[in-house]
């Protein structure tokens, strides 16, 4: 059987908030390098955008890893509490609760964000006549970059 002492549950603490901001990191980051998607064929009814930058740059991400952080310390500060007095097995039982937990408040916060890029994403694309918009980075070759169009009207708002 397992034996949590103050530093175990410190490090543990602090593997829930270094997981849950790597993963709000990660998923800005994720796809933001550069593709091959060429921007000069305007003649295409395809266009593309770099969708991450898109979430990352939107002006309520910023609030919404402000509040995840806020979140994340919280149940770290929960978890140093009320594990303090549990056995193994329920330490093990709380933490998993405590991360289920988190994940649903990160979707919770990010979901409104990727909901408006989306609605801007269809509003410039049937301002400019596209059928199709995909992310950059499934694309080799041609399409209409449209990522400046889109974040110009999400900063808009």
């Amino acid at each position: 059987m397992l034996k949590f002492d103050k530093k175990q549950v410190k490090f543990v603490s602090l593997a829930i908030a270094v997981f849950f901001m790597l993963g709000i990191v990660g998923l800005a980051l994720s796809q933001s390098g550069k593709s091959y998607a060429a921007s000069a064929n305007s003649s295409s009814n395809i266009g593309v955008v770099n969708y991450q930058v898109l979430v990352s740059q939107h002006p309520d991400m910023a609030k919404a890893q402000e509040t995840m952080q806020a979140e994340v310390e919280s149940a770290r500060k929960d978890f140093e509490t009320k594990s303090a007095t549990m056995n193994d097995k329920e330490k093990q039982d709380f933490y998993a609760q405590v991360q289920q937990r988190l994940s649903l408040k990160q979707q919770e916060l990010i979901a409104p964000v990727y909901s408006k890029v989306d609605d801007a994403i269809k509003a410039v694309a049937n301002a400019k006549g596209l059928a199709v918009v995909m992310d950059k980075s499934n694309v080799v070759f041609g399409g209409q970059d449209i990522t400046d169009e889109v974040g110009k009207k999400l900063n808009a708002k």
